[in-house]
């Protein structure tokens, strides 16, 4: 007896195991909707998803689909969506997302032809969906790997690609369990692999798959495209006026009240602080541990601009312009799950802080060993970091120049992609 059927009941039992975690969880998020706004969201996206892509699929229409997790993940999609339909305009794309936090912000997106929620991972949904839209090539976007649609795109012969990928030694396809063979054996159904970096080549090469490019990855081509097409906001500029400002991008509570008590112990700088979460009573949260004058955006004026140190952002959407009106940035999230986009600042060139989770961020790793970015774990560190960069006018600039050498030369993933999968030339 081989081992390829001893192991058959194995991956039997492996995959009645994994629909029954479908089924649990799906069970877990209809009950969760019932108090619970992001949840019902989640589960009123997916009704009557069969008669909304009847109802909008365009018979004879080639199809591209792209899936991503959730926003993080689009943005790595976008720079080879906009490519393709500046390349090949004829094609349509249908765009799935897996979470609310990246459906509803970008279910309006204008580059894609049609934008929903990626149903839950059944064998019959799989085999209705890819029925539906019949997709001519398909593309999941960085850690995107669901086992019914993978198996159904495989037996249709569709073309699946993995693109801005990364992968890590304690992730379950690298283990020598009954269960890292069942979700190994997913990586053989895809066409081609877009990685990020040789790491990732490596353990793939461990487990004898070879249909790889070290691509890198497009977020690095997105962020360079929001610079060259960066708003003006002249009315910014004047808040600025001649002093350095620091920009402090999707803060959280415990970036917020450090940065506070740093604001309110500093003179002679400015500060604009763009949180996560923009809600009245954040906001007003924000405000109450300043000391310092503030205003909002919303609120602010060219009258008398200038009495002001603290410019709060009480909108989305703006952030990525006001990049390049800083000299240094404080990006939030790291004294929590893991640090938001250090690459919207380091395209522009400003030196990046941020608190101590990062080590899942390779840009993170990178830039702080190219001393372009560094991480603090509380108010000392963090006042030492920025006092020192901007009272050394030649640190700054060479702190400064290596994050833009950083995203300039690690662009053009989006290129590599659609050479390989387009046999463009």
């Amino acid at each position: 007896m081989n081992s390829n059927s001893v192991y058959q009941p194995i991956l039997k039992f492996m995959t009645w195991l994994y629909n029954l975690s479908i089924s649990l969880y799906s069970l877990l998020i209809h009950t969760t909707a019932l108090f619970n706004p992001k949840a019902r969201f989640f589960v009123n996206g997916r009704k009557n998803w069969q008669e909304n892509l009847r109802n909008k699929i365009e018979p004879g229409a080639r199809y591209l689909w792209f899936h991503c997790a959730s926003l993080g993940e689009f943005e790595q999609g976008r720079p080879v969506i906009e490519e393709i339909k500046n390349q090949m305009p004829d094609y349509k794309i249908v765009l799935t997302f897996f979470s609310p936090s990246g459906y509803e912000i970008r279910k309006n997106y204008a580059l894609a032809d049609l934008i929903a929620y990626l149903p839950f991972d059944t064998a019959r949904n799989a085999k209705t969906f890819l029925t539906l839209v019949k997709p001519e090539k398909v593309f999941f976007i960085k850690y995107e790997f669901w086992f019914h649609y993978i198996e159904e795109l495989k037996k249709r012969n569709i073309p699946l690609f993995l693109i801005s990928a990364i992968f890590r030694e304690n992730q379950p396809f690298f283990k020598k369990s009954p269960w890292g063979k069942w979700y190994r054996k997913m990586l053989f159904q895809f066409n081609h692999f877009f990685i990020q970096n040789e790491d990732s080549a490596q353990l793939l090469t461990k487990i004898d798959i070879n249909n790889f490019t070290v691509s890198g990855d497009t977020r690095f081509d997105r962020v360079a495209a929001i610079a060259s097409s960066s708003k003006l906001l002249p009315i910014v500029d004047k808040f600025k006026g001649n002093s350095q400002l620091v920009i402090a991008g999707s803060t959280w509570k415990p970036d917020e009240e450090l940065l506070a008590a740093f604001i309110n112990q500093t003179d002679n700088i400015k500060f604009i602080i763009a949180p996560h979460e923009v809600s009245a009573s954040n906001i007003n949260r924000i405000q109450q541990l300043l000391k310092k004058p503030s205003i909002l955006f919303s609120k602010l004026t060219e009258t008398e601009i200038e009495k002001y140190d603290v410019l709060i952002i009480d909108s989305i959407g703006i952030l990525s312009s006001l990049y390049r009106y800083g000299n240094l940035a404080y990006i939030g999230g790291g004294f929590g799950v893991g640090i938001h986009n250090i690459l919207e600042a380091a395209t522009f060139g400003l030196p990046v802080v941020f608190g101590p989770n990062y080590q899942k961020f390779k840009e993170a790793v990178e830039l702080i060993h190219l001393k372009g970015a560094f991480s603090i774990s509380d108010d000392k560190q963090l006042e030492a970091a920025i006092s020192r960069l901007l009272k050394d006018k030649t640190t700054l600039k060479n702190c400064s120049e290596v994050c833009s050498n950083y995203v300039k030369n690690n662009t053009g993933a989006t290129q590599v992609i659609i050479k390989k999968v387009f046999n463009k030339s």
